[in-house]
């Protein structure tokens, strides 16, 4: 069984920095692609960020220049520094991940951590 789970949410006033982090645990051989998905009150699940094992980076347009999204293997954890946030970054956030099992490849998500932007 594996396990996804997310720190570092809270409450930050409009400008401010977050840094969440997603670690990996159970048993596994490796992960592949690792994401980070936000779902504001009342709308869909948005995938906001992915970095492949290695290492390329994509972002959805509204937190380009101020989001990176990035892995650390040696300790299967996934990061999301978050800068100059905006009310509207409010939302839970939740990590997810492809991992080789001896399943097979499988997908996991994390419960999710609340992140609130507001003054």
């Amino acid at each position: 069984q594996v396990q996804l789970v997310e720190s570092g949410g809270g409450l930050v006033q409009p400008g401010g920095s977050l840094r969440l982090s997603c670690a990996a645990s159970g048993t596994f051989f490796s992960i592949g692609l690792m994401h980070w998905y936000r779902q504001a009150p009342g709308n869909q699940r948005e995938l906001t960020a992915s970095v492949s094992g290695g290492g390329s980076t994509s972002y959805v347009d509204s937190v380009k220049g101020r989001f990176t999204i990035s892995r650390d293997s040696a300790k299967n954890t996934v990061y999301l520094q978050m800068n100059t946030l905006k009310p509207e970054d409010t939302a839970v956030y939740y990590c997810n991940a492809d991992v080789y099992t001896s399943g097979g490849l499988k997908n996991y998500w994390g419960k999710g951590t609340l992140v609130t932007v507001s003054s």
